[in-house]
């Protein structure tokens, strides 16, 4: 079977990469592919952690090994995720492999993954990221950063073991805002602050977290502009979308936030069917 599937990936994507393919992104999170995978049996494309939660989120059951999945779009039954292809060279993920030991993200996780599903700029009314910037509140520091950056990042990889990345974004982010050796005559102009901020956190990101990074920059400033601690910044995120709360029991004022129409993001309808009873 291995000597089959070897043959089956080399000529799929030998015919592949003597045609061009419109097809460049991902059929799950919509952007561009990250560590390309392929289904076992109809070889379609997806990135490798998208179409590893999809098991995941088919499966139904965490309790249970499924021995297959149906690809999510054409319903053929296949029994490994093909990935790591190079050459003739591949590497195989068993289905029912490791299944138990497998990242399985909380009611938070996924409501933050969702966020990005969303129009930017819903809550700019709210929390005044320019205003951070011009009153210089980043010299103030954060303490709870650092687990909003780490639930955060694993929202988006579904991984648990964030603890590197989490630690290079933190550096960044610090060397970008320290400002001890600044003089209070030669403040570097706000502006310019976010924008060093904005690009050096993207540089950081986009290796990690591909198409997400110009989002999940944004998603930082807002954290940050709110001053809140996680839970009181989550209570209004939810409230302002119009979502229910992921197991918050801050309350925020009804009267400070505006109805706001969001669109629905497609791996929402997965969760949704897998997680009724959480």
């Amino acid at each position: 079977m291995e000597d089959d599937a070897a043959i089956g990936v080399s000529d799929h994507v030998s015919s592949e990469s003597n045609k061009e393919d419109s097809s460049c992104c991902c059929p799950i999170c919509l952007g561009p592919f990250l560590q390309l995978s392929y289904l076992d049996r109809c070889f379609h494309k997806f990135c490798f952690n998208c179409i590893l939660r999809w098991t995941k989120v088919a499966a139904g059951n965490p309790r249970s090994l499924p021995s297959s999945v149906k690809c999510p779009l054409c319903k053929t039954d296949n029994i490994s995720i093909v990935y790591g292809v190079e050459g003739g060279c591949f590497q195989r993920h068993y289905v029912n492999k490791d299944f138990e030991d497998s990242f399985i993200s909380s009611r938070a996780h996924r409501y933050r993954l969702q966020c990005y599903y969303t129009d930017q700029g819903l809550l700019d009314e709210v929390f005044n990221i320019s205003q951070y910037w011009r009153s210089r509140m980043y010299l103030r520091p954060n303490c709870w950063l650092e687990s909003w950056l780490r639930r955060e990042i694993q929202a988006l990889i579904q991984e648990e073991d964030v603890d590197i990345i989490v630690q290079h974004i933190i550096g960044v982010i610090k060397a970008v805002l320290c400002t001890r050796r600044e003089q209070t005559p030669h403040w570097t102009a706000p502006e310019k602050k976010q924008e060093e901020f904005k690009k050096s956190v993207y540089e950081a990101a986009i290796r990690f977290l591909g198409a997400r990074a110009d989002r999940f920059v944004y998603e930082i400033q807002l954290f940050l502009a709110s001053g809140m601690n996680i839970e009181a910044y989550d209570a209004v995120y939810v409230q302002r979308l119009g979502w229910s709360s992921p197991g918050i029991n801050t309350e925020v004022s009804n009267s400070a936030l505006v109805d706001r129409t969001t669109a629905i993001p497609y791996l929402y309808i997965f969760d949704g069917d897998s997680n009724e009873n959480e």
